[in-house]
């Protein structure tokens, strides 16, 4: 940390003082306040001759792209809402889903209404761990130079699950481990 330096009054002040105060050590040498340096001022002739060199104040780094993060990035960044030892479990797949919902084969219209009665069964009943198997989507031939998402139901169900009316019963969506399905099924921890 650099300290910032005196200004003309500040100075003038502390002379002030140091005039009117009587010294406690008149044995020992006075010592003088920092007198702030002149800031240089350069010429126009100086400015027009200075050193010119092509790119010196261009950014070297380029910048990142906009796009939005795959969706294992995004629900890995979401902060955890359940307990910590409970969810280290969860990942790891220790924990046992006490109801599953297949969707493999149906369409967004099916699928939606499907998943939310399921959700609300499920809560009803009091269940807290359940499993909602999507796919991971069918591989397309490319079509053109627009990105074409695999897996529809995969990036629809965990935004379908933050919406009402099934939001306030969701505490945490996770990706499945291995054994439950991987990254074609979804954990749903629901509150009490």
């Amino acid at each position: 940390m650099s300290r910032r330096r005196l200004t003309p009054e500040e100075i003038e002040l502390w002379r002030k003082v140091t005039d009117s105060a009587h010294r406690m050590h008149p044995e020992r040498p006075r010592h003088e306040a920092p007198m702030p340096k002149p800031k240089p001022t350069k010429t126009v002739k100086q400015r027009l001759t200075q050193s010119f060199e092509v790119g010196s104040k261009a950014r070297t780094a380029h910048p990142g792209h906009d796009l939005m993060p795959a969706l294992p990035e995004r629900m890995a960044k979401q902060p955890v809402h359940m307990d910590k030892k409970a969810f280290t479990r969860l990942k790891r797949g220790k924990m046992l889903p006490e109801a599953k919902i297949d969707l493999h084969g149906m369409t967004q219209d099916q699928a939606h209404p499907a998943l939310i009665g399921f959700i609300l069964r499920a809560h009803g009943s009091g269940k807290r761990l359940v499993l909602v198997v999507t796919g991971k989507g069918k591989t397309r031939p490319d079509d053109g130079p627009i990105p074409v998402r695999r897996g529809i139901l995969k990036h629809n169900v965990p935004q379908w699950l933050s919406m009402p009316p099934v939001a306030p019963l969701v505490l945490q969506v996770a990706e499945a481990h291995i054994s439950h399905g991987g990254s074609g099924a979804y954990y749903v921890y629901l509150r009490r």
